[in-house]
């Protein structure tokens, strides 16, 4: 998956698809997608396609501080961490919910109509602990996910999907995860919601922190009435595999077909799907 920090100059994207790309281009083959922009305080940070909080950030922040690591192993110690640790945090959610009559507009329409309701829509807000909390653009395929992160959302329909999973066992989460990489379906548990958005605006409500110095008791023990607090004032992002640390409220908005892929079967998954070693 592509990163960047800055979309400007970036209208048009070339997908190297088999070193075909620019063949691709001249014959025609075109298809636009949606990007996500995060923001904090009225500051843009990042120009992306998915978001995450909560498991997929505290994950990528665990992996960082093993940075001596081969990737891979990295990686897994850093999901063994935070499975260990696993802990829900104190959030207020807020989202907008996508109509989904935006098919037919133009992208100057759009873009309008989401700088407008991104400052005072028709906002729906859940308050609560949450496990995990993942807003993505596209479908985010991957071989640990073949069908994708997010199988409901398309590369260019004008929206974005949020996937908040509540607070839950240990047990039943890792029954979550595991069904990413199956044919199941992942969303089929009650603690999990998932909603077409054009924004999303998240507000962490806590102001001091549960540690990975918890006692083996408070690790074991149900997590509903122990939420992670950061005690260093911000929370980790997982932002395109990329980690990012935020003070407070955040605010994610889909930006309908503002790049340009140049290529064929561009949402096909080109690795062979895999499954964790972990869970």
């Amino acid at each position: 998956m592509a990163n960047w920090r800055d979309l400007e100059g970036a209208d048009e994207l070339f997908m190297r698809r088999g070193g075909g790309s620019r063949m691709e281009a001249e014959e025609g083959h075109k298809q636009a997608v949606d990007v996500c922009s995060v923001s904090s305080v009225g500051r843009l940070m990042r120009f992306c396609f998915s978001v995450m909080f909560g498991f997929g950030g505290r994950t990528m922040a665990a992996a960082e501080k093993l940075h001596w690591i081969p990737n891979t192993q990295r990686r897994e110690l850093a999901f063994i961490s935070s499975l260990t640790h696993l802990k829900p945090e104190d959030c207020e959610l807020s989202f907008i919910a996508s109509s989904g009559a935006a098919v037919d507009q133009t992208d100057s329409e759009l873009e309008d109509e989401l700088s407008n309701v991104a400052e005072d829509g028709p906002w729906q807000t859940r308050r609560g602990l949450y496990l995990s909390i993942s807003i993505m653009s596209i479908p985010c395929l991957c071989s640990m996910a073949p069908r994708g992160l997010a199988p409901f959302t398309r590369l260019n329909n004008s929206s974005m999907a949020l996937v908040a999973v509540g607070n839950a066992s240990r047990s039943e989460f890792i029954k979550h995860l595991k069904r990413y990489s199956s044919t199941n379906n992942q969303f089929s548990f009650s603690f999990v919601e998932t909603q077409c958005v054009r924004a999303v605006r998240l507000r962490p409500r806590s102001h001091c922190g549960w540690t990975d110095e918890t006692s083996e008791e408070n690790e074991e023990s149900d997590s509903k009435n122990a939420p992670i607090i950061s005690t260093e004032g911000t929370y980790p992002w997982n932002i395109d595999g990329e980690l990012l640390e935020v003070p407070g409220e955040v605010l994610i908005r889909v930006h309908p077909r503002i790049l340009t892929l140049f290529g064929a079967d561009v949402e096909e998954a080109e690795e062979k799907p895999t499954k964790c070693s972990c869970i």
